[in-house]
C-alpha cells in the first residue's frame, strides 16, 4: 500500500480530539497546514459530505490549495479540482471547498451554506465575529456526518486577543474547555447544551521530518527579532510580531514595590491628586470608562474601569447613555478613591454630535446622574505616542503609567492591539480598541515629552542554548 501522507505524533493528537473546536500550533512549523488539510479528507467517502477550509485573504489560500494538489490528486486519482469554485469533488460526490473571509462583510457570502466541516488556517487572522458565524453554517447535509471545527494558528496578528482569550488563557494546553448553551424551547422551557474545545499546542520541536530534512531552520526562527522569535520558535502568546506596545510588562513579583511592571495593587489616592474619567461610547460595539489619579510628578494611574462587554469578544451590551451615567454616578458615590472628589470627564468628541438630535454628552449631564464631559483630542499617531513615552522604563524600573490589578480588561486588551497593515503607524481598529481609545483621550489631556524605553535584563528560557550569556545568537553547525 502506498502511503501518501502520515501524521507525527503531534499531528495524530490533534486530528484524534473529539471536542467541537479544537486549535492547533501556537509556534511555526509543527506541521499545522498539512494536518488541516488532510483533515479535511476524513468524510469525503460520504457522498452528501461538505467542508471548507479558510484563509483570509484568497492569496493566501494558494499554500493550502497547493498542499491539497499534492495530497488529494494522490489519494484520490479521480477527484477534480473546479479552480473557477475552489471546490474539490471527489468520486462519492463529497466537496471539500476554499474560502476567504477579507472582512466581517464577506461572512454573507457564506449565508444559507452548510458544511460538515469547517477549517481555519492561521485562526488570529480573523475576528471572532467572523469564526463566530461559521458556527451557524456548521451545520449536517446528511445523515451520518460528524459536524466540528478545527483551527491552526501562530500567535499574533489582529485575533491575537480573542483567540488567546477563547483557548490559550482559558485552561491549560491539551485540557477540554466546556461552555453551557442554554435554549428556550417554544413553550418557554430551557435546555442546556454543553460544548467543548481545546488547544493543542506544537512547534518545530514536535516536526522531526522538517528538522531532519531542514534542521537549519532552527537557527532561521532563531534569528528572528525578539518578538518573532519568542512566538514562532517557543510558542509565546505574551510577545508576537505586530504587537503596538511591546514596553508592555505585567510582572506579580513587582506588584508591591511598582518597578519594572506596568500592572501594581491597587492603593488609596492622596486627595491632593488630580482625577480624571475618560470615556469613549460604544452600543453595538463595547463603550468604555476609565478613572485615572494623576500625582504631584505628572504620572498617571488608571484605578477603576467601567466596560460595556457582553462577554463575546469585541461585542457591546447595548445599553442606552443615561444608563451609563447612572451607573458612573453610583460609581462615583461608592467608590472610596472616587467619593466627594472633582473628577474631569474627557470623552470621544463624537459624544457632542447634535445632527442626529440630542447630543449623548448632553443625555448624560442631566439630571439626576449630572456627568459631564469635555472633548477630547483625537490625534490618533500623537495618542499612540503618549501610550508610548508613559509605558517606558528608566533605568531604575520606573514608569508614568501604571494601572491597578482590579481593571481587568485595560490589562487583557492593551497588549494584544497589533499594528495596522495599511497604516502602519496606527493600531488595527478591528482590534478590541475601546479602552485604548478612551485611555488615549486622558493621556492627551495629559501629555508629557518623549522617553525612552530602558529593558530589563531578564533569564531567557533558551532550551536549543542558541543565546551567549549577553544574549547574542551564537552560530554554530548542525
Amino acid at each position: 500500500m502506498n502511503t501518501i501522507w502520515s501524521p507525527q505524533a503531534r499531528q495524530v493528537a490533534f486530528m484524534e480530539r473529539p471536542e467541537y473546536e479544537a486549535l492547533y500550533g501556537g509556534a511555526a512549523g509543527g506541521g499545522k497546514s498539512d494536518a488541516l488539510v488532510c483533515e479535511a479528507l476524513r468524510q469525503v467517502h460520504i457522498p452528501h459530505y461538505k467542508a471548507i477550509l479558510f484563509r483570509k485573504t484568497y492569496k493566501q489560500l494558494t499554500e493550502l490549495i497547493e498542499k491539497s494538489e499534492n495530497y488529494y490528486k494522490r489519494a484520490y486519482p479521480k477527484a477534480k479540482y473546479n479552480a473557477s469554485a475552489h471546490c474539490w469533488t471527489f468520486p462519492s460526490g463529497a466537496k471539500i471547498y476554499f474560502g476567504n473571509m477579507q472582512s466581517a462583510q464577506y461572512k454573507t457570502d457564506y449565508q444559507g451554506k452548510a458544511y460538515d466541516f469547517v477549517g481555519f488556517d492561521e485562526l488570529t487572522h480573523f475576528t471572532y465575529e467572523e469564526y463566530s458565524y461559521m458556527f451557524s453554517r456548521n451545520r449536517a447535509n446528511g445523515p451520518g456526518t460528524r459536524v466540528y471545527i478545527r483551527a491552526t494558528t501562530n500567535p499574533g496578528s489582529v485575533g491575537h486577543g480573542w483567540v488567546k482569550e477563547r483557548f490559550i488563557t482559558a485552561a491549560p494546553p491539551m485540557t477540554p474547555i466546556s461552555e453551557i448553551a442554554e435554549i428556550i424551547q417554544p413553550d418557554g422551557s430551557i435546555i442546556k447544551m454543553k460544548r467543548k474545545r481545546i488547544f493543542v499546542p506544537a512547534s518545530v520541536f514536535d516536526n522531526k521530518e522538517l528538522l531532519t530534512n531542514n534542521p537549519e531552520y532552527l537557527a532561521s526562527l532563531a534569528m528572528l527579532p525578539e518578538a518573532q522569535r519568542n512566538a514562532l520558535l517557543y510558542g509565546d502568546w505574551d510577545s508576537f510580531s505586530g504587537q503596538v506596545f511591546t514596553e508592555w510588562k505585567n510582572d506579580p513579583a513587582h506588584y508591591d514595590d511598582r518597578k519594572w511592571t506596568h500592572v501594581i495593587n491597587p492603593f488609596r489616592i492622596p486627595k491632593y491628586w488630580s482625577i480624571y474619567r475618560g470615556f469613549d461610547w460604544g452600543f453595538s460595539k463595547p463603550f468604555s470608562v476609565g478613572w485615572y489619579a494623576v500625582d504631584t510628578d505628572g504620572k498617571i494611574y488608571r484605578i477603576r474601569e467601567y466596560y460595556g462587554c457582553s462577554g463575546t469578544p469585541n461585542t457591546g451590551v447595548k445599553i442606552q447613555p443615561v444608563e451609563i451615567a447612572a451607573k458612573i454616578r453610583q460609581i462615583e458615590n461608592e467608590d472610596p478613591n472616587l467619593k466627594g472628589r472633582n473628577i474631569i470627564g474627557i470623552a470621544d468628541p463624537a459624544i457632542f454630535e447634535e445632527q442626529k438630535g440630542e447630543s449623548i454628552a448632553r443625555m448624560m449631564e442631566k439630571s439626576p446622574n449630572f456627568i459631564s464631559w469635555l472633548p477630547g483630542d483625537h490625534s490618533r499617531i500623537p495618542g499612540k505616542m503618549q501610550y508610548h513615552y508613559r509605558l517606558a522604563f528608566d533605568e531604575d524600573g520606573e514608569t508614568m503609567f501604571q494601572v491597578f490589578n482590579t481593571c481587568k480588561h485595560f490589562i487583557r486588551t492593551i497588549p494584544n492591539l497589533v499594528y495596522d497593515e495599511k497604516d502602519v503607524e496606527d493600531i488595527d481598529t478591528d482590534g478590541e480598541d475601546h479602552i485604548y481609545d478612551e485611555c488615549r483621550y486622558v493621556l492627551m489631556e495629559n501629555p508629557i515629552a518623549p522617553r525612552q524605553n530602558t529593558r530589563k535584563d531578564i533569564v531567557r528560557d533558551d532550551p536549543l542554548d542558541l543565546f551567549d550569556k549577553k544574549g547574542n545568537y551564537k552560530f554554530f553547525k548542525v
